[in-house]
């Protein structure tokens, strides 16, 4: 027990080291915050949108009795509560509301004692899901994604290292999604009647490759290569554009 004892203290600052603060001033006797305050506040709020408020806690200074200023700090805590409500952040479920006459420890500037702070937490970003992988999660059986972005070194299987997200966001994929079976699908451009060099297999094979090395079971794919067999745009290609959406990998749902 005293060890599980010892590790509950140790874990507390780190537990409450998540909420942060900030504090709202008011004048004596007033429970709205005071117009400078009310700017900072403002600002606070525009730059914390992704916000939940978890506790508010009211104070005030030393006069008067204990009970006449808790129930300040009670109003002093309701009203940033509306400030805040109006201004659309997110309260937690549970909001704690804790008012202080004046049981705290005080400051010797009592205006530093009239204030109500705000513990809130930041919501982690919500990060857009990525195409490719939305893609595939979203496949089905029989349909062909192209891999965007996927460049390799002219008439050669490497390929260029701006590429490398794209072989990262389709390796996620598939560690993603453990029941799906593949196609790697090479295709080349600008060639009128066949791949010389074979170099749409060669292609295609590099990515079977990165995907074997970085644990994606073979059992799951296979690649082949189409040469200029299933051009998107007729051959020879008027324009760059073309011969690049004809230059490319394609990845053939087989299994889901």
């Amino acid at each position: 027990m005293k060890k599980i004892a010892v590790i509950w203290i140790l874990l507390l600052p780190l537990l409450g080291f998540s909420q942060k603060q900030f504090v709202v001033f008011f004048d004596f006797n007033k429970d709205f915050p005071n117009p400078s305050s009310i700017l900072e506040l403002n600002q606070w709020i525009a730059n914390h949108r992704n916000i939940e408020i978890t506790k508010l806690q009211g104070f005030c200074d030393s006069i008067d009795t204990k009970d006449y200023n808790r129930k300040l700090a009670e109003r002093r805590i309701e009203s940033v509560r509306e400030l805040l409500e109006k201004s659309g952040l997110k309260f937690s479920q549970v909001l704690e509301k804790v008012a202080f006459g004046k049981e705290f420890k005080q400051s010797k500037v009592q205006a530093e004692n009239r204030k109500v702070t705000i513990f809130y937490t930041e919501a982690a970003p919500v990060v857009p899901e990525n195409e490719l992988i939305k893609k595939i999660k979203e496949s089905k059986v029989g349909e062909t994604i192209k891999l965007p972005n996927l460049y390799f070194f002219n008439n050669s299987a490497r390929i260029v290292p701006k590429s490398e997200t794209t072989l990262y966001d389709l390796l996620c994929a598939l560690e993603e999604n453990p029941n799906i079976k593949i196609e790697i699908q090479g295709h080349i451009c600008c060639q009128t009647v066949e791949d010389r060099n074979d170099v749409s297999t060669a292609r295609a094979r590099a990515i079977y490759n990165y995907l074997l090395r970085n644990k994606i079971d073979r059992k799951r794919m296979k690649f082949k290569g189409y040469g200029v067999s299933r051009p998107i745009h007729r051959i020879p290609e008027r324009t760059e554009a073309e011969a690049d959406e004809n230059r490319r990998v394609e990845i053939l749902i087989i299994e889901k």
